[in-house]
């Protein structure tokens, strides 16, 4: 992970970049995860129960926090950053078969016509907030050019976003080109950071605060004697405390019910309805299955399913928008006549289709349960699920594991 702080010195603002540079196993060992806590999840994960479980994908956050008290458009206060997947590192100029789905679509993600028309995802994945996308594409846009590695003369990055404008000066475009190609340049393998890292920096979820998650499967597909993986990665920014559900369990509803300043604060209701209708949630979903777009489209849609298990109902305000890759039939973008392909059949898709909502489910819960405390721009404070109260609701109904 990278964290930039900006510092001024009496006229001169100086961009001091701290290179965090840890090994995949010590970020691993650093936070707790869902599963350390007991939650109950359904299907097998990968070695690092992670989108990098799908070989040859790597991911890197850029984080920015600086700052506090009022908000200055410019200044700060900044909780904010930029996550990038490449969907093939060893090979990040071959396109990928990729499909994408809106399941409510009050939010960006450019690239998507390309991807709906060609059925290929060329480049790198970002996810950033909202009023940076812009400059996130253009950075990709500049990375990728330098070093030759576009498929095309032109470039159509796909570049999606949430919200974090309650703890972050969104207006204050903080995110730069700099940022973008530290993290593409530092993009790794192995565990990836969870909480509020990357684009993540800044969100909430579900009433508690919230950031990047990652998930992954295994699935065997006995008939045809093969094992694939299924890896997701969110972005996660929606929901309101009421809908917050873990391992089918209540959790939010049960807070609500215990907590006796939030049951007689009518104020704070009203607010948990207004963040039911607002919020996003990006998800990426990734797998080596060899699918064609068609299939990754269905797989993009499931996703949808995992949020819901989580509680998530995609209100008016909420961009929520999926896209699928899968890193199977390299080489099927070259300009050969002919592109020799292998497809699994629609008739073994369910197994992925069920691996993609319990990793989508996990990842969201993961992003929730890394999250920490944050206070941001005019004091706005965003509180981290606490564990032991989470566990002690889940060990109530039976689902502590």
């Amino acid at each position: 992970m990278e964290v930039f702080r900006k510092f001024t010195l009496g006229p001169f603002t100086v961009l001091l970049g701290i290179a965090i540079f840890l090994t995949a196993p010590v970020i691993a060992q650093q936070k707790v995860r869902a599963r350390d806590l007991g939650v109950p999840f359904e299907g097998t994960p990968g070695r690092f129960n992670s989108i990098t479980d799908v070989a040859g994908i790597r991911v890197a956050h850029t984080t920015l926090i600086e700052g506090s008290g009022q908000l200055e458009v410019g200044v700060g206060p900044v909780r904010t950053g930029v996550t990038v997947i490449i969907p093939r590192g060893e090979s990040p100029s071959d396109p990928v078969f990729s499909g994408w789905f809106a399941l409510n679509g009050n939010g960006e993600m450019t690239g998507t016509t390309w991807i709906e028309e060609s059925g290929f995802l060329e480049g790198p994945i970002a996810i950033t907030n909202t009023h940076s996308v812009g400059i996130v594409r253009d950075a990709i846009i500049g990375w990728q050019n330098e070093r030759g590695l576009g498929f095309q003369p032109w470039m159509l990055p796909v570049v999606a976003e949430t919200y974090d404008g309650y703890l972050n000066d969104i207006n204050g475009f903080h995110v730069t080109p700099e940022h973008v190609h530290t993290a593409l340049d530092n993009a790794v393998s192995g565990a990836v950071e969870e909480g509020n890292v990357g684009g993540g920096t800044g969100m909430r979820c579900l009433g508690f605060k919230c950031g990047i998650g990652t998930s992954s499967r295994l699935v065997e597909i006995g008939e045809v004697d093969e094992a694939y993986t299924v890896g997701v990665l969110v972005q996660a920014n929606f929901g309101a405390l009421r809908q917050l559900t873990i391992a089918g369990v209540p959790v939010g509803r049960e807070i609500i019910r215990e907590d006796a300043s939030i049951q007689i604060d009518s104020r704070v209701l009203a607010a948990a309805e207004i963040e039911v209708s607002r919020g996003s949630i990006i998800i990426v979903v990734a797998t080596d299955a060899p699918l064609l777009p068609h299939q990754l489209k269905r797989l993009a849609r499931r996703a949808s399913l995992g949020v819901a298990r989580t509680g998530g109902t995609a209100g008016n305000g909420s961009g929520d928008i999926f896209v699928a890759f899968s890193t199977a039939n390299p080489g099927a973008a070259s300009g050969q006549p002919v592109a020799p392909l292998s497809m699994l059949s629609n008739a073994r898709i369910t197994r992925l289709f069920n691996a993609t909502v319990e990793a989508t489910e996990e990842a969201i819960i993961n992003a929730m349960v890394a999250a920490e405390t944050m206070v941001g721009r005019d004091g706005n404070r965003s509180e981290a699920l606490d564990h032991e109260r989470m566990r002690e609701i889940l060990q109530r109904y039976n689902r502590l594991q």
